[in-house]
C-alpha cells in the first residue's frame, strides 16, 4: 500500500466503544476483559523469560565475551521501539488477534494471515520444547519416571488452567513468573556480595570483565551476540495479545508495556553483567547453566538442585503463557475465517476452549516430534520457530509504519515512525546474520520454504472463504 492509497482501516480512538472499531476487531470482542496491567506485565515476563536466560546465556557469552552486555543493551533498545509501536496499535485496536489483525487492517489480508499462522506455529514449537525440557528437569529428582509421563501431565494441567476464566489464569501466571523474578533477584544479591567482597573473601571487582579484553571478538562478536540477546526479548509482544482481554486497554496497555520493557531490561542486563564479573567468561559453557557455574564457583551449596527448580518453573511458566498465546491466535484465525468456525467459539467463561484444545493437539505433535526425531525433523521445526519469531517482529514494525501513515491521512497528525524504520532495518540485518551464528543457522534456511507454505495456505483458505 502506497501513501496515495486509501487506508484499509483508520486508527480508532481508544475512548470510543466497540462500535467504532473495524469489523475485524469487533468480531473478536467476545472475550472477557479481566486482566490488570500487572497481570499483563507478568504474563509477558513469564512468556519472555524462558530457559534461555538460565541455560543459553553461556552460549551467548561465548560469541561476544563480556561485551555481550552491550548486545543486551542494544536489543533492549530495539525491544523498546517495538513495544512503543505495538502499544499504540493495541490501544487503538485492542483485540486478541493483536498484531495479526493490525497487519490485516493496515498492510494486507495476506500479511495478517501470515503473521498469525507464523506466530501460532512458532509458539506451538517453542511450547513443545518447554514441556520436553520440563520433563528432563523432573528427571533430576525422579530419574526412574519416563519423561513423556511428566510432559503429558504438565500439558493436561496447563490445558485445564487455560480453560478457566482469564482472570484466574492471570493470577496463576503471575506467581509462576514471580518465581523466576525472585530467583534472578536472589542471584543478583548473592553475586553482588562476591563482587564487592562482602563475604569475607577478596572482592572480585571488575577483573573478570576486562581479563583478556572486554570485547575479545570485536564488533563482530557484539553483533552476533545481538542475535542471541534478541531471542531473550521475544515474548514482549504478548502485551498486544492480552489487549483483547485487558480490563481497561487505554490505561493498562501503556502501563504494562513500560513496566515490561524496563523490567525485562533490568532482569536480563544486570544478571549478565554479574555473571561475567563473577566467573571468567571462558568458563561459561553450554554444558550446564552458567548460573549453576557461578553459584557453584561461589561455594553455594545445592546450587544444582536450586537452579533445577528455577529452570523447571521457567519452562512451565513460559509454556503456560505460550499456551494462552496460541489459543488466542487460533481463535483469531477462526474469527477471520481462515480455519473452521468452531475454533472461534467461547465457553460460558468467554474462553476459546475449542481453539485451546486444538492447540493442545498441535502441542502434542510438537512434543512427539521433539522426542522421536529430535536431531532431524525437530531441527527443521526449530528453524521455523526461530524464523517465525523474527518475521513476526519485523511485520510489527512494518505494520506500525503503515498504521502511522493511515493515522496521518485521517487526522493530520505527523506520521512519525522513525523508530519502526530503524527497528525493521536492524531486524532484517539480524535475520540475515543468523546464517553465521552457531545454533541459529537453521533460521534463514527455514524461512524460504515456510513463506512458500504460507502463500499456498493463504490461497487455499481464500478460495474456501469465497
Amino acid at each position: 500500500m502506497t501513501s496515495a492509497d486509501p487506508p484499509r482501516s483508520t486508527p480508532a480512538d481508544p475512548a470510543d466503544p466497540a462500535a467504532e472499531q473495524p469489523p475485524a476487531v469487533r468480531n473478536e470482542q467476545v472475550l472477557s476483559r479481566q486482566l490488570s496491567s500487572v497481570q499483563q506485565t507478568m504474563m509477558a515476563i513469564g512468556g519472555a523469560i524462558g530457559t534461555g536466560l538460565f541455560l543459553l546465556s553461556g552460549l551467548a557469552v561465548g560469541v561476544a565475551g563480556p561485551a555481550i552486555i552491550v548486545s543486551y543493551v542494544l536489543m533492549a533498545g530495539l525491544s523498546l521501539l517495538l513495544a512503543r509501536g505495538l502499544s499504540q496499535m493495541a490501544v487503538a485496536h485492542p483485540t486478541a488477534g493483536a498484531f495479526g489483525v493490525h497487519a490485516d487492517l493496515y498492510v494486507s489480508p495476506f500479511a495478517g494471515y501470515a503473521v498469525r499462522v507464523s506466530y501460532w506455529a512458532m509458539e506451538v514449537i517453542a511450547t513443545g520444547g518447554h514441556l520436553v525440557a520440563a520433563s528432563i528437569y523432573m528427571g533430576f529428582w525422579f530419574p526412574d519416571v519416563p519423561g513423556p509421563v511428566w510432559g503429558f501431565a504438565f500439558a493436561v494441567v496447563m490445558l485445564y488452567v487455560n480453560s478457566r476464566a482469564v482472570g484466574r489464569l492471570g493470577v496463576i501466571e503471575y506467581w509462576l513468573a514471580m518465581i523466576k523474578v525472585v530467583a534472578i533477584v536472589l542471584f543478583i544479591g548473592i553475586a553482588l556480595l562476591f563482587v564487592l567482597g562482602a563475604t569475607g573473601a577478596p572482592a572480585i571487582g571488575a577483573r573478570n570483565l576486562v581479563a583478556g579484553g572486554f570485547a575479545p571478538f570485536g564488533a563482530q562478536g557484539i553483533w552476533l551476540g545481538c542475535c542471541f540477546a534478541l531471542y531473550s526479548f521475544i515474548g514482549i509482544e504478548i502485551v498486544g495479545v492480552t489487549s483483547g482481554e485487558a480490563a481497561d486497554p487505554g490505561r493498562t496497555i501503556p502501563r504494562a508495556t513500560r513496566r515490561l520493557v524496563l523490567g525485562l531490561s533490568a532482569i536480563y542486563i544486570i544478571p549478565i553483567v554479574l555473571l561475567t564479573a563473577v566467573i571468567p567468561w571462558q568458563q561459561l559453557g553450554v554444558d550446564r547453566s552458567p548460573f549453576v557455574t557461578a553459584l557453584a564457583g561461589a561455594g553455594i551449596p545445592a546450587a544444582a538442585g536450586v537452579m533445577n527448580f528455577v529452570v523447571l518453573s521457567a519452562a512451565l511458566s513460559s509454556a503456560n503463557a505460550n499456551l494462552y498465546l496460541i489459543s488466542r491466535t487460533l481463535f483469531s484465525l477462526s474469527r477471520a475465517g481462515y480455519v473452521p468456525r468452531a475454533l472461534g467459539a467461547v465457553n460460558r467463561r468467554n474462553t476459546p476452549v475449542n481453539a485451546l484444545l486444538a492447540s493442545g493437539i498441535g502441542l502434542a505433535a510438537s512434543v512427539l516430534v521433539d522426542v522421536v526425531w529430535h536431531r532431524t525433523a525437530y531441527q527443521i521445526l526449530v528453524g521455523v520457530s526461530l524464523f517465525g519469531a523474527l518475521f513476526v517482529w519485523l511485520m510489527i514494525f512494518v505494520t506500525h509504519i503503515a498504521f502511522r501513515r493511515a493515522d496521518h491521512r485521517t487526522s493530520g497528525r505527523p506520521a512519525r515512525a522513525l523508530g519502526s524504520y530503524l527497528g525493521a532495518a536492524v531486524l532484517f540485518a539480524i535475520l540475515i546474520s543468523t546464517r553465521w551464528v552457531p545454533g541459529l543457522e537453521s533460521t534463514l534456511i527455514a524461512g524460504g520454504p515456510w513463506l512458500a507454505l504460507l502463500v499456498i495456505g493463504y490461497l487455499a483458505t481464500r478460495r474456501a472463504r469465497t
